[in-house]
Protein backbone atom coordinates (compact mmCIF):
# COMPACT_ATOMS: atom_id res chain seq x y z
CA UNK A 1 0.00 0.00 0.00
CA UNK A 2 2.84 2.23 1.30
CA UNK A 3 4.23 1.68 -2.50
CA UNK A 4 1.23 2.54 -4.40
CA UNK A 5 0.99 5.99 -2.06
CA UNK A 6 4.82 6.56 -2.89
CA UNK A 7 4.78 6.06 -6.49
CA UNK A 8 1.35 7.97 -7.05
CA UNK A 9 3.23 10.91 -5.38
CA UNK A 10 6.26 10.27 -7.57
CA UNK A 11 4.65 10.48 -10.44
CA UNK A 12 2.47 13.19 -9.64
CA UNK A 13 5.57 15.16 -8.63
CA UNK A 14 7.36 13.99 -11.88
CA UNK A 15 4.59 15.17 -14.20
CA UNK A 16 4.34 18.94 -12.19
CA UNK A 17 7.92 19.56 -12.89
CA UNK A 18 7.89 18.68 -16.78
CA UNK A 19 4.89 21.27 -16.90
CA UNK A 20 7.17 23.50 -15.57
CA UNK A 21 10.23 22.84 -18.06
CA UNK A 22 7.97 23.45 -21.26
CA UNK A 23 8.92 26.47 -22.68
CA UNK A 24 5.99 28.41 -24.73
CA UNK A 25 6.60 29.07 -28.27
CA UNK A 26 5.37 32.87 -29.75
CA UNK A 27 3.43 33.06 -32.34
CA UNK A 28 5.38 35.63 -33.90
CA UNK A 29 8.27 32.45 -33.96
CA UNK A 30 6.12 30.12 -36.21
CA UNK A 31 6.16 29.67 -39.82
CA UNK A 32 8.56 32.19 -42.03
CA UNK A 33 6.84 35.34 -41.12
CA UNK A 34 8.39 36.38 -37.99
CA UNK A 35 5.73 38.87 -36.72
CA UNK A 36 2.45 38.10 -34.11
CA UNK A 37 0.32 36.25 -36.59
CA UNK A 38 -2.82 37.48 -34.26
CA UNK A 39 -2.18 41.21 -35.34
CA UNK A 40 -1.77 40.15 -38.71
CA UNK A 41 -4.04 42.78 -41.12
CA UNK A 42 -5.26 40.51 -43.75
CA UNK A 43 -7.88 42.34 -45.95
CA UNK A 44 -10.31 39.97 -47.74
CA UNK A 45 -10.43 41.25 -51.45
CA UNK A 46 -14.06 42.15 -52.42
CA UNK A 47 -14.87 39.34 -54.89
CA UNK A 48 -17.52 39.08 -57.10
CA UNK A 49 -18.81 35.60 -57.19
CA UNK A 50 -21.18 34.59 -60.49
CA UNK A 51 -24.58 35.64 -60.14
CA UNK A 52 -25.65 34.02 -63.31
CA UNK A 53 -28.52 31.32 -63.33
CA UNK A 54 -27.28 27.79 -63.97
CA UNK A 55 -26.92 27.13 -68.02
CA UNK A 56 -26.69 30.76 -68.45
CA UNK A 57 -23.14 31.29 -67.19
CA UNK A 58 -20.24 31.41 -69.41
CA UNK A 59 -18.06 28.63 -67.97
CA UNK A 60 -13.81 29.62 -67.00
CA UNK A 61 -11.60 27.17 -68.21
CA UNK A 62 -10.04 24.56 -66.17
CA UNK A 63 -6.88 25.59 -64.54
CA UNK A 64 -5.08 21.89 -65.75
CA UNK A 65 -6.19 18.58 -66.85
CA UNK A 66 -8.40 16.97 -64.76
CA UNK A 67 -8.65 19.51 -62.53
CA UNK A 68 -11.94 20.30 -60.96
CA UNK A 69 -14.11 22.64 -63.42
CA UNK A 70 -15.33 25.50 -61.22
CA UNK A 71 -19.04 26.33 -60.68
CA UNK A 72 -20.14 28.79 -63.16
CA UNK A 73 -23.60 29.72 -61.29
CA UNK A 74 -24.83 30.60 -58.16
CA UNK A 75 -25.44 28.87 -55.21
CA UNK A 76 -28.17 30.30 -53.59
CA UNK A 77 -30.65 27.81 -52.27
CA UNK A 78 -28.69 24.81 -53.35
CA UNK A 79 -26.49 24.69 -49.62
CA UNK A 80 -25.96 22.56 -47.81
CA UNK A 81 -24.64 19.91 -49.78
CA UNK A 82 -25.61 16.46 -47.76
CA UNK A 83 -25.23 13.08 -48.65
CA UNK A 84 -29.60 12.60 -48.79
CA UNK A 85 -30.26 16.10 -50.33
CA UNK A 86 -27.37 17.27 -53.12
CA UNK A 87 -29.21 19.26 -55.61
CA UNK A 88 -26.69 19.50 -57.83
CA UNK A 89 -27.34 15.78 -58.74
CA UNK A 90 -30.37 16.71 -59.69
CA UNK A 91 -28.46 18.57 -63.42
CA UNK A 92 -25.13 16.98 -62.90
CA UNK A 93 -26.52 13.33 -62.99
CA UNK A 94 -24.78 11.00 -65.95
CA UNK A 95 -28.66 10.08 -66.37
CA UNK A 96 -30.30 13.51 -66.62
CA UNK A 97 -27.01 16.31 -67.90
CA UNK A 98 -27.17 15.71 -71.57
CA UNK A 99 -31.05 16.69 -71.40
CA UNK A 100 -30.67 20.01 -69.56
CA UNK A 101 -27.81 20.56 -71.23
CA UNK A 102 -25.51 20.36 -67.55
CA UNK A 103 -22.02 18.76 -67.53
CA UNK A 104 -22.11 15.32 -66.84
CA UNK A 105 -20.24 13.75 -63.47
CA UNK A 106 -17.29 12.05 -64.67
CA UNK A 107 -16.87 8.20 -64.48
CA UNK A 108 -14.50 9.09 -61.38
CA UNK A 109 -17.49 10.45 -59.28
CA UNK A 110 -19.06 6.67 -59.72
CA UNK A 111 -16.04 4.82 -58.51
CA UNK A 112 -15.48 3.40 -55.17
CA UNK A 113 -11.80 3.78 -54.83
CA UNK A 114 -11.51 2.36 -51.80
CA UNK A 115 -13.50 -1.08 -53.38
CA UNK A 116 -11.83 -0.88 -56.28
CA UNK A 117 -14.99 -1.33 -58.18
CA UNK A 118 -17.98 0.58 -60.13
CA UNK A 119 -20.79 1.80 -58.24
CA UNK A 120 -22.56 1.53 -61.83
CA UNK A 121 -25.08 4.50 -61.38
CA UNK A 122 -25.06 5.28 -58.62
CA UNK A 123 -22.49 8.30 -57.39
CA UNK A 124 -19.31 7.37 -54.74
CA UNK A 125 -20.53 7.80 -51.59
CA UNK A 126 -17.33 9.40 -50.78
CA UNK A 127 -18.02 12.28 -53.96
CA UNK A 128 -21.42 13.71 -52.55
CA UNK A 129 -20.04 16.82 -51.32
CA UNK A 130 -19.25 18.59 -54.64
CA UNK A 131 -18.12 21.86 -52.90
CA UNK A 132 -15.34 19.74 -51.34
CA UNK A 133 -13.53 19.99 -54.95
CA UNK A 134 -16.02 22.51 -57.13
CA UNK A 135 -15.36 25.94 -56.20
CA UNK A 136 -17.53 29.38 -57.82
CA UNK A 137 -16.10 31.03 -60.54
CA UNK A 138 -15.06 34.73 -59.20
CA UNK A 139 -13.30 37.49 -60.99
CA UNK A 140 -10.86 37.25 -58.25
CA UNK A 141 -7.48 38.51 -59.69
CA UNK A 142 -4.65 37.01 -58.33
CA UNK A 143 -2.65 38.02 -55.50
CA UNK A 144 0.87 37.01 -57.08
CA UNK A 145 1.99 36.54 -59.98
CA UNK A 146 2.03 33.07 -61.25
CA UNK A 147 3.94 31.96 -65.10
CA UNK A 148 1.87 28.16 -64.83
CA UNK A 149 0.50 27.32 -68.52
CA UNK A 150 -1.23 24.69 -68.32
CA UNK A 151 -1.22 21.67 -71.14
CA UNK A 152 -3.67 19.63 -72.12
CA UNK A 153 -3.17 16.32 -74.06
CA UNK A 154 -6.53 17.51 -76.06
CA UNK A 155 -8.92 19.71 -76.74
CA UNK A 156 -11.28 18.28 -75.06
CA UNK A 157 -9.69 17.79 -71.77
CA UNK A 158 -10.17 21.21 -71.22
CA UNK A 159 -13.82 20.64 -70.37
CA UNK A 160 -13.79 16.89 -69.84
CA UNK A 161 -12.48 14.55 -67.04
CA UNK A 162 -10.23 11.20 -68.25
CA UNK A 163 -8.74 11.11 -64.09
CA UNK A 164 -10.08 7.24 -64.39
CA UNK A 165 -8.77 6.41 -67.84
CA UNK A 166 -5.34 7.96 -66.80
CA UNK A 167 -4.93 7.63 -63.17
CA UNK A 168 -2.59 4.93 -62.53
CA UNK A 169 -0.58 5.75 -66.07
CA UNK A 170 3.27 5.66 -65.53
CA UNK A 171 2.92 3.47 -62.17
CA UNK A 172 4.31 -0.13 -62.66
Amino acid sequence: MKNKIFLSLAAAVFISACGFAVNSVDSKDLGLRKTSLESENVKLLDVKYSQASAGEAVLIERSFENAPPLIPHTLDGMLPIVKDNNICLSCHDQSVAKDVGATPLPKSHYFDFRKNKSTKDMISEARFNCTQCHVPQSDAKPLVGNSFKAQFKNEELKKKSNLLDVLNEGVK
